[in-house]
């Protein structure tokens, strides 16, 4: 199953985490918020699969191109 790397656009800090690892996701699927420059920045799956794995945690600061999260899909 090939694993998909989840990054963030942004530079910023994760608001919230909406899905936990483990979940099945769709394409779209919201799995966390990173905050910057005051604005909420939505971070979704790619594409349909199962979360392996998050690689942060809320309240983390975050660099743009960093690993959020690992998608099996």
């Amino acid at each position: 199953m090939p694993v998909i790397e989840i990054k963030a656009d942004v530079t910023g800090k994760v608001w919230k985490i909406e899905a936990e690892a483990g979940a099945s996701l769709a394409g779209g699927d919201i799995v966390m918020i990173l905050e910057s420059m005051k604005m909420e920045i939505p971070v979704e799956a790619p594409k349909d699969g199962k979360l392996a794995v998050l690689t942060v945690a809320e309240g983390d600061n975050v660099k743009e191109g960093q690993v959020l999260a690992k998608l099996e899909a």
